[in-house]
């Protein structure tokens, strides 16, 4: 939800990713290979594996709604996915399921938020800069996967327990971002991957949060994508490979910037994307192209 265009100066070359075939229900036969960065010094196991357990795999075109903004969830909203906070309560979750809703779990994982029941969880040395912007949060070292495994990995856990079916990675666009932290392409990169194995290990999907020019490297491992403001900013090109993967691009455009929904909603036509309309806050308001 917060998202920013940046001039990026060079993108560091990365290793890439072997592709996987898609059947007739856009679900995959078997899941990528996920080859460590150059500077990857955790090993990264495959989830290729065939005792990995299988996950949701969504195919392109569904529609969506996105409530983060507050606890009062409204499950009236006529969409095939929801996508709520992690701490929502679980009757809200299984509300969603009964109606035949698919869940996302939303989790931040570049920022520390203060408002967390876990924010005390996370050493000192991985706090950075203010988040500029949103009261309350900082960037986070993701180079130390050592030190934030401990907490992401119980988030996910409680994920899996509460039944959701995919995880929204939020904030995983640092390197390109003003943290505090020398951060580069490859850190965020093995962090991505690392996120997505862990996800994908306890029968998890797992979307890609912008970082468009990560695209090329994600597409592959990552099971949909969600883009904010990609249409005002026109960047919604560089999200054109996941339809082709046949992976929905759950795009959100926002009313605090001028553009022309209806104009965006012709483009999300075009392209297969599941473009709303939201208030930045997130709220229950949407409104959905006709």
């Amino acid at each position: 939800m917060r998202f920013r265009i940046f001039v990026l100066a060079a993108l560091i070359a990365s290793s890439a990713l072997s592709s996987c075939d898609a059947d007739s229900t856009g679900e995959n036969d078997s899941s990528p290979l996920l080859p460590a960065s150059p500077t990857t010094e955790i090993l990264l196991p495959s989830t290729s594996s065939p005792n990995s357990p299988t996950w949701w795999r969504p195919s392109a075109g569904l529609t969506w709604q996105w409530q983060i903004g507050d606890n009062d969830i409204d499950t009236s909203i006529e969409a095939e996915v929801y996508d709520i906070d992690l701490y929502v309560d679980q009757a809200i979750i299984d509300e969603l399921h009964v109606k035949g809703r698919k869940v996302i779990c939303y989790i931040s994982v570049g920022s520390w938020e203060d408002w967390r029941p876990d924010k005390d969880q996370f050493p000192a040395e991985v706090l950075g800069k203010e988040y500029e912007g949103w009261q309350g949060e900082k960037w986070l070292d993701i180079r130390r996967i050592d030190l934030l495994a401990p907490i992401m990995l119980a988030r996910l856990d409680l994920c899996q327990a509460k039944g959701f079916d995919a995880i929204e990675p939020d904030n995983m666009e640092v390197w390109t971002n003003d943290t505090g932290f020398p951060l580069t392409y490859d850190d965020q990169l093995k962090f991505a991957l690392w996120l997505a194995d862990e996800a994908h290990k306890r029968g998890l999907a797992i979307g890609q949060k912008n970082a468009s020019d990560q695209v090329k490297d994600l597409v592959n491992v990552y099971d949909f994508a969600i883009t904010e403001d990609y249409f005002y900013y026109n960047e919604a090109d560089a999200m054109i490979p996941y339809i082709e993967a046949n992976k929905p691009v759950f795009a959100a455009e926002y009313t605090d910037l001028p553009g022309d929904f209806a104009k965006f909603c012709e483009q999300a036509k075009q392209l297969n994307f599941s473009a709303i309309l939201k208030h930045r806050g997130l709220d229950a308001w949407i409104q959905t192209c006709p």
